[in-house]
């Protein structure tokens, strides 16, 4: 366990039947899913976009770029505002909880391209996803 990781809260979310979380300091708000509007020619992780209080959010699908099976879409939004200040919002099936996670929790040893690692909680692994490769 090489980072340090001591008190993070994190959100946990479901996609199809597996448990996620992200670190809330990325997290705009939760909302729930509106008409999303498609676009042609758009990345097959690109949902559309939706109208949020008048900002224009792109909806994209983490289970598209996390290689899950896409049987359903989920009814909520998680909207990150990202560093050039673009929102974007994850199609995700059911938000769980937000928990604190402390270093005794974290497991860096599977990162990749899109996981920081995997956070055990209650006799479970939760896969701690990074926004940037979902959000590009």
């Amino acid at each position: 366990m090489s980072k340090r990781v001591s008190e993070l809260q994190v959100l946990v979310f479901r996609l199809e039947n597996k448990r996620y979380c992200v670190d809330i300091a990325h997290i705009d708000e939760i909302v729930d899913r509106h008409e999303v509007t498609t676009l042609p020619d758009s990345p097959r992780h690109v949902e559309g976009v939706m109208d949020l209080r008048g900002a224009t959010t792109t909806i994209v699908n983490p289970k598209t770029v996390l290689g899950l099976n896409d049987s359903v879409t989920g009814n909520r939004v998680v909207v990150f505002e990202t560093e050039d200040e673009r929102r974007i919002g994850w199609l995700i099936d059911e938000v769980n909880q937000v928990v604190s996670v402390d270093e005794t929790e974290f497991d860096d040893s599977v990162e990749s391209k899109s996981v920081h690692g995997v956070i055990r909680q209650n006799d479970e692994f939760v896969i701690w996803v990074k926004p940037s490769a979902i959000n590009n």
